[in-house]
C-alpha cells in the first residue's frame, strides 16, 4: 500500500495500491508458480478499507481501519 497515492488517478496499476484499500483480482492463476485456476476474465476490484474494517487471519486482527497492526 502506497501512502503517497491519496486518490484514484484512473490508472489501474496505481489505483490498486492506494493506501487504505485492498486489491482483489479475479483472473487466472500464474501456472509458472503452480497455480491451477484457468479463467477467461480479469477483473480488478479496489475496496476502501480505511474506516471501520478489520482483516483477520487465524482469528488474529492483522489490519484495522487502514493500518497493519503487525
Amino acid at each position: 500500500m502506497n501512502r503517497e497515492i491519496e486518490k484514484p488517478v484512473g490508472r489501474g496499476l496505481l489505483d490498486e495500491k492506494i493506501a487504505g484499500t485492498i486489491h482483489l483480482a479475479l483472473s487466472r492463476a500464474y501456472p509458472e508458480v503452480g497455480g491451477k485456476n484457468e479463467s477467461g476474465i480479469h477483473v480488478d476490484i479496489v475496496k476502501d478499507i480505511s474506516r471501520e474494517t478489520e482483516i483477520l487471519f487465524d482469528g488474529k486482527v492483522l489490519h484495522r481501519d487502514g493500518d497493519f497492526l503487525v
